[in-house]
């Protein structure tokens, strides 16, 4: 049953696991009082089926710079693109969901997802008030802020 889950765990644990093990940096739980993003990234996925909503990540652009230098094993991001960094943040997003998706697979079924997709701009948020929102406010590396939320409503 939907109401079972803990979607900041499965959010977070997932997380976590990405990037552990595929951008090679630590990802903690942040408190309120030490995260700003102002200028961001938002990188989103979107999935339906027993439940559908939306996964996100949102960071400042330096964070996305050392997401991206990392997860491709650069040694700086002096030959980092926009495109590259935008892709980037699209992987991140496309890998959390599916550690997501298979934590909750039992209890909500299969889940269509959509393929990423990265947007910048300034203070960035969703309109949607009938959706139920997670967000977990994570530090990287004890260097970068950043927002992982999941918005998410059962479906009938």
């Amino acid at each position: 049953m939907i109401e079972q889950i803990c979607f900041d765990k499965v959010l977070l644990e997932s997380a976590k696991e990405i990037f552990s093990t595929m951008v090679f940096m630590d990802l903690a739980e942040a408190a309120e009082k030490d995260f700003v993003v102002d200028r961001a990234l938002l990188g989103s996925i979107t999935f339906k089926g027993g439940v559908e909503g939306c996964m996100a990540i949102c960071c400042d652009k330096n964070c996305a710079k050392a997401i991206a230098v990392n997860m491709l094993g650069m040694d700086s991001d002096s030959g980092l693109t926009e495109e590259g960094i935008s892709d980037a943040i699209g992987e991140i997003v496309n890998m959390i969901m599916g550690g997501v998706k298979s934590r909750i697979l039992k209890e909500v079924g299969n889940l269509e997802v959509s393929i990423p997709s990265v947007v910048s701009g300034h203070d960035l948020t969703n309109l949607d008030n009938k959706s139920i929102r997670t967000t977990i406010k994570v530090n990287i590396d004890d260097k970068f802020g950043a927002e992982i939320s999941l918005i998410y409503r059962p479906c009938a």
